[in-house]
């Protein structure tokens, strides 16, 4: 009576199979005819299935300790380019396609194994994220696998995981958020961030033109934009172009036709990978003799053929030299045709990444962050945008506010408060009156709230407590129709501010 698989094997066999199609399918692109796919792919997959279980061993040695890898498709990916980049150094070049050959011997590579805070925004944000929560982003949204079998596959409840993919979705986004403010960049770039983060999480929200000239003229500006919107259908091509590099977009189209393919013939027996665990126990026992018989040929190549870093390659950014693009360098004015940060802010607080558990419902391991680092030419404590020229009201007050109109376009603008307070603070609302109808969309360093044109900003966690004759801004992005004039009405907790 033969042996009925373990668990174990079950597990195995599905990495093996779902793994083997990922690697077999980008190998295939990599190459410049079928006779070298099968080299390539099998060459890739046992580099990265060693790859793979060390850092699986690695995480259990660490009890647990949090450490940034990536989930297994995309991992055995990494292992095909990484693969690629060995093939061309040792001169096998030959057997690649001839596209793939040009970007090797780009400095486009080097962005993938350089200095980490050059590395895709993409890439960064997923290998931040904990494996489980990758995993069910990078199967939904790149393998285009059904939810139902990636519920299956993950252990998760079916009824619950379209919820869980959007708080993971969300979480990713903050993560690329983080990672994006971490990049070194010139002023110009920095001085978009916050509003690209504003523009991008609402599709309501028009992008003013000179952000958008901006994008167009900016590749790591563009992919973070990329990763930050999570509406209108563009994160599985973020993630793929992100993590794998040359050819991520026609992997992606791949893995999509596949999954057409698959729900066709669902209704067939072992249509589904998962729907007979015997057989394919059986064709993961097979995989992996296969591999361990070819492991003893393939341990003489240079499967590890060093990727020299660089400090990153960028392209530098050819800006339009126009009136209203954003050119100050640190401690240069603000005006207000331009697109500063506004003052003392810090990166929105996103609902995921304060969550106490991952997307998944995993327990998330505590993370020690620096701040997010303080945007060029600005301090909270120094700052102090254009008067409005607004009068001030008559009667004694403990509190000043200044409203900075700081760009505005086609139905839309940006602006910024700074509050001045005589006493020390342990929470604060500010509120006003629009006179004109205008709307607030999205808000940073406060929660907008209120109704029609009376708006309340109530203090983030972090910037609640505010000593005696100290500053805080907040910034937002709001809408307006025939007129945008200045606010008014201030007051700090229900007591009237003056206006400068």
């Amino acid at each position: 009576m033969p042996d009925l698989p373990t668990p174990q094997d079950v597990t195995e066999a599905a990495l093996f199979s779902e793994g083997w199609d990922a690697v077999l399918s980008y190998a295939d692109l990599c190459t410049a005819g079928s006779v070298t796919v099968h080299q390539l792919a099998t060459e890739a997959f046992t580099l990265g299935m060693r790859e793979v279980r060390a850092a699986a061993s690695t995480h259990v040695r660490g009890a647990g300790r949090r450490t940034a890898r990536l989930p297994t498709i995309p991992a055995l990916l990494t292992a095909v380019r990484d693969t690629a980049v060995a093939w061309e150094a040792g001169g096998q070049g030959h057997k690649l396609d001839p596209d793939l050959r040009l970007w090797l011997n780009s400095d486009a590579p080097d962005r993938f194994s350089g200095p980490p805070l050059r590395r895709p925004v993409a890439l960064r944000g997923l290998r931040d994220m904990q494996e489980a929560d990758a995993s069910l982003l990078w199967l939904a949204e790149v393998e285009a696998l059904p939810l139902p079998a990636v519920a299956r596959r993950l252990g998760l409840d079916p009824a619950a995981v379209a919820g869980e993919l959007d708080q993971v979705r969300a979480l990713f986004r903050d993560r690329c958020h983080r990672a994006h403010l971490d990049t070194p960049m010139d002023a110009e770039c920095r001085s978009y961030a916050r509003l690209l983060d504003a523009v991008t999480r609402s599709a309501a929200v028009d992008t003013p033109e000179d952000l958008s000239r901006h994008l167009a003229t900016c590749v790591r500006c563009a992919e973070a934009a990329a990763c930050l919107r999570l509406h209108g259908g563009g994160l599985p091509a973020a993630l793929a172009g992100g993590v794998v590099g040359w050819g991520g977009l026609a992997y992606l189209e791949r893995r999509r036709r596949a999954a057409e393919v698959r729900l066709v013939g669902a209704g067939r027996p072992g249509a589904d990978a998962g729907a007979d665990p015997t057989q394919d126990a059986g064709r993961g026992r097979a995989v992996r003799r296969g591999l361990l018989a070819t492991a003893v040929v393939l341990s003489a190549l240079a499967l590890g053929a060093s990727l020299v870093p660089s400090g990153g390659s960028g392209q530098d950014i050819a800006a339009a030299r126009d009136d209203r693009r954003p050119v100050a360098g640190p401690g240069a004015s603000l005006g207000t045709t331009h697109h500063p940060l506004p003052a003392g802010t810090s990166a929105p607080a996103s609902p995921a990444s304060a969550a106490p558990t991952s997307g998944t419902g995993h327990p998330t391991a505590p993370e020690r962050r620096e701040p997010d680092p303080e945007p060029q030419g600005t301090s909270s404590a120094t700052h102090r945008p254009a008067r409005t020229g607004a009068p001030a009201p008559t009667e004694a007050t403990t509190c000043r506010v200044t409203y900075q109109l700081v760009n505005q376009w086609n139905e839309g603008f940006q602006a910024t408060v700074t509050l001045t307070t005589d006493h020390a603070l342990a929470g604060w609302q500010v509120a006003w009156s629009f006179p004109d109808g205008q709307r607030v969309g999205q808000m940073w360093d406060a929660t907008a709230g209120g109704s029609g044109a009376h708006v309340t900003a109530t203090a983030a966690n972090y910037d609640k407590s505010v000593a005696a004759h100290a500053s805080v801004s907040f910034g937002f992005v709001g809408t307006w129709r025939e007129r945008n004039r200045a606010p008014h009405g201030f007051t700090l907790n229900g007591a009237p501010c003056a206006t400068r």
